[in-house]
């Protein structure tokens, strides 16, 4: 039946490409009191909103700007608005948005080859986040063992003060009480051990062998307290699994992507898991992430199995392919391993002038900063004063600060950033 004349109308006014009505949305003001005033109280956020961001420098809406040694909790891998990602993003959005798993993407397909192409994995599973990508780790993993073992194969081994994301799966397998309290059961069949602790892996595995479907371990514990993991753990972890038939899991939702001068850190560790996960940097600030596996453990998911709305979205795709190219690159990987010697060694003149640290570890551009004994529980004040000193830093735990800029952060944003943060221990620690 043909449409009335008024239908014609509407329909050919709602399909202008150009808006029948501006938008003032980026032009509405905003303050600090309006978080308070508007947002679920999840997050404290600084008393400042960045604007606007360059390579490693941000400005406030005051104009006012600080260096980035934070990177967005380790997110923007090449710092604010890079060109590469810029180019590709606009490209994309003039190409296609969105048409979700219902069809496939071709930025999806380049952005699989390339990470199946440069690790051990042949099938890849996009996702928005790394808790999407570590509950698609984790319900791949027992599905793998429930098919071939039965369902009494589901236990799980963890770490205490892991992180694996704020799904209650995720939240569960992370191993930290405050975070996982306080919202009813729990999910069941989890194992938490101290970590690099080589006789209790041993033990658990010794004792459970044969219900245990999967570790899930990170690398380094970044959120526990920037603590690397030990040739000897790690391997003790690939070996157990190994031999029990378990699947070994890593987390590489911040130490993937250059962060620790390698792709992804397991190609320093001389291991290499089963199922690897992988978010922040991947996309430089655009939210996606990617379970990575091989075609045998792929297997146990098909059709309908699991699923996600917006994984594996053509402008995130786009993005990630273009952040991709640049970090896997040996300019930008060698890169990283020269500036982490040049943060150790100015984070040990600081040292040196005012006793700020009892000790300096980490891998790349990812260094935990533990405050000495009579500075202990200030990590957070040390967090806030670089704030205002001008300096973007993070903390992981009470005691630790965690610094984790861009992957290309200029020796001079370096130098300028680690004068900003002596004020602020100055400010904290006098």
């Amino acid at each position: 039946m043909p449409l009335s004349s008024a239908a014609q109308a509407v329909v050919a006014a709602t399909s202008r490409r150009d808006p029948v009505v501006a938008s003032d949305a980026a032009s509405l003001p905003v303050s600090r009191a309006d978080f308070d005033r508007y947002m679920v109280p999840c997050f404290a956020p600084a008393s400042f909103i960045p604007v606007r961001g360059e390579g490693s420098r941000v400005w406030d809406q005051d104009g006012r700007m600080y260096i980035d040694f934070a990177s967005g909790v380790a997110v923007t891998a090449l710092g604010h608005c890079h060109p590469a990602m810029v180019k590709a993003l606009e490209a994309q959005a003039r190409t296609l948005w969105h048409v979700s798993n219902w069809f496939t993407n071709e930025p999806a397909l380049r952005l699989a080859k390339r990470l199946t192409d440069a690790t051990f994995a042949e099938r890849v599973f996009f996702c928005n986040s790394g808790a999407e990508a570590n509950e698609a780790a984790l319900k791949l993993a027992r599905r793998y063992a429930h098919d071939r073992s039965g369902p009494k194969r589901s236990r799980v081994v963890s770490t205490l003060n892991a992180f694996h994301g704020r799904t209650l799966f995720t939240v569960t397998a992370g191993g930290q009480a405050k975070y996982a309290t306080g919202f009813g059961p729990n999910p069941a069949g989890f194992t938490h051990l101290r970590y690099n602790d080589v006789a209790a892996l041993e033990a658990e595995f010794a004792a459970h062998g044969a219900e245990i479907c999967a570790m899930i371990l990170e690398p380094m514990q970044g959120e526990g307290g920037m603590t690397p993991g030990t040739p000897e753990y790690l391997q003790a972890a690939r070996r157990l699994c190994t031999q029990h038939g378990a699947l070994l899991i890593l987390d590489e939702i911040q130490s993937g992507m250059g962060r620790t001068g390698a792709l992804f850190s397991y190609m320093q560790k001389g291991i290499v898991p089963d199922i690897l996960t992988t978010a922040k940097g991947l996309g430089g600030g655009f939210p996606v992430g990617a379970m990575l596996t091989t075609s045998e453990v792929a297997s146990a998911f098909s059709v309908g199995v699991h699923g996600t709305t917006y994984g594996g979205n053509p402008l995130a795709c786009a993005v990630a392919g273009a952040v991709f190219d640049v970090v896997n690159t040996t300019e930008v990987l060698d890169g990283v391993k020269a500036r982490h010697a040049l943060f150790i060694e100015g984070l040990r003149a600081i040292n040196g002038r005012r006793r700020a640290f009892r000790d300096l570890r980490g891998e790349g551009v990812w260094i935990g900063c533990e405050l000495d004994e009579a500075w202990r529980g200030q990590a957070v004040n040390v967090m806030s004063a670089a704030g205002e000193a001008g300096l973007l830093v993070l903390v992981a735990g009470p005691d630790v600060v965690r610094i984790a800029p861009s992957l290309v952060i200029s020796l001079d944003e370096i130098l300028e950033g680690l004068a900003r943060l002596e004020t602020a221990l100055g400010r904290v620690l006098a």
